[in-house]
């Protein structure tokens, strides 16, 4: 008990010391200056209505139409004795969740804060403004040699308490949870979880071997959870697609409910294993406008009509892709930061400029517009909150004028 009181301080200690540097929050996927990148984090150790899609894959567009209900659907009652939870999810025509109105929950160590009392006085507060789903992302780092390890979980045999609780404070609330893992770059020679890839085959056996088997464990110790993904934004790795289905296989043996992969906006049409996951994950930071450079940085916003059209054109590609596949799609990431860059890239960490709270809220009024409108698209896991009252940081979406455009779009009351 004494070494793990300790070894909490030194992550606390850890933690502060890092926000003294970086100032926009630890583990908070708050991007360093170095790197660009929506999901840029700011330190260490680090997108049932129950049936959207089929816990098993299948290419039958109707058995993968409805994301939500899949997710509820593929959700079997587990052990009580690692979570509480004493009876399945059940599935109505009418569910509430069939269209995923979702949120990322996001932490500023690595992840201690999603088993506290601030992480379901949180969830209270997103399921009064219409939130039916939250996402977490648990954490493991990344050497140059290509191990993977998160020593928060490498050894544990039971769920712990900042995964068990959440989950089980989740369904109690009447919301699903989806696990996202994240690997963390930062202290490694990556710029950005897009930019890993390896130079020999030694490296790279290293790599899904020890990737594999971090994911495979927290699947199993989250196999209470709703839906799971297997992978986010590695853009260089898809391409080993024999090794990606290995990976899948292992997922699913531990994990009874639908999973997906979380693909970059640019990368979604090189993924080859669609057909192995029950949906397509997209984290959607799609620009919506060209960027003209030339332009003076203190024009105008940008009208809700050119953001539409934007979202038009995006939409008739996820349409096409979506009837290709024979898979819905879920936006695992959606947010825009504080930024008058909004509309042209929305990826990019640095905030400010002419009327930025304007047109951060403007983007996410269209956006969760356009989702409305398309029905190949179930909804979308918005970034990012953080439990308690801290709410720094890039993307964060709790200021008041993204709460307003989230409550008008999402809640029941409206």
């Amino acid at each position: 008990m004494l070494n793990q009181y300790v070894a909490h301080l030194v992550d606390i200690a850890i933690g502060c010391t890092i926000c003294v540097l970086f100032g926009s929050g630890l583990f908070a996927d708050s991007a360093p200056p170095w790197v660009f990148t929506a999901d840029g984090s700011a330190i260490g150790m680090q997108s049932g209505s129950v049936a959207f899609f089929s816990p098993q894959p299948s290419a039958d567009k109707e058995r993968s139409n409805n994301l939500a209900k899949s997710f509820s659907t593929a959700h079997q009652p587990q052990s009580a004795d690692k979570v509480g939870i004493t009876a399945s999810l059940t599935t109505t025509a009418d569910d509430p969740h069939a269209i995923v109105r979702g949120m990322t929950i996001s932490c500023q160590s690595w992840g201690w804060e999603w088993g506290t009392d601030e992480m379901v006085a949180t969830m209270r507060e997103l399921k009064a403004m219409g939130i039916n789903w939250i996402a977490i992302h648990p954490y493991a780092g990344i050497r140059a040699d290509g191990t993977v390890s998160s020593r928060h979980i490498d050894n544990e045999i039971e769920t712990p308490n900042w995964l068990a609780r959440p989950i089980h404070e989740a369904h109690n609330l009447g919301l699903k949870i989806m696990i996202k893992p994240h690997l963390a770059y930062w202290g490694s020679p990556f710029r950005w979880r897009g930019n890993i890839e390896f130079e020999t085959e030694e490296q790279w056996d290293q790599f899904f071997t020890t990737y594999g088997q971090w994911v495979s464990k927290l699947a199993e110790l989250c196999r209470d959870a709703d839906a799971f993904v297997v992978g986010t934004e590695l853009d260089k790795t898809i391409a080993h697609e024999k090794k990606w289905r290995e990976v899948i296989a292992d997922v699913r043996r531990n994990f009874p409910g639908p999973i997906t992969y979380a693909a970059n906006w640019d990368r979604y049409q090189n993924v080859q294993f669609w057909d192995a996951l029950d949906v397509i994950g997209i984290q959607a930071y799609f620009p919506l406008l060209e960027k003209n450079d030339d332009e003076d940085e203190h024009r105008e916003p940008p009208s809700a009509s050119e953001l539409d059209a934007g979202w038009a054109r995006i939409m008739k590609d996820l349409h096409a892709f979506s009837e290709r596949t024979g898979k819905k799609i879920a936006f695992t990431e959606l947010g825009y930061n504080e930024s008058a860059q909004a509309p042209y890239e929305p990826w990019d960490h640095r905030q400010g400029g002419h009327m930025a709270p304007e047109i951060q809220s403007l983007c996410l009024d269209r956006a969760l517009r356009a989702i409305q409108r398309e029905p190949d698209v179930t909804g979308a896991f918005l970034w990012k909150w953080f439990p308690g009252s801290t709410q720094r940081g890039n993307f964060a979406q709790a200021r008041p004028n993204t709460r307003k455009v989230i409550s008008e779009n999402w809640s029941q009351d409206n």
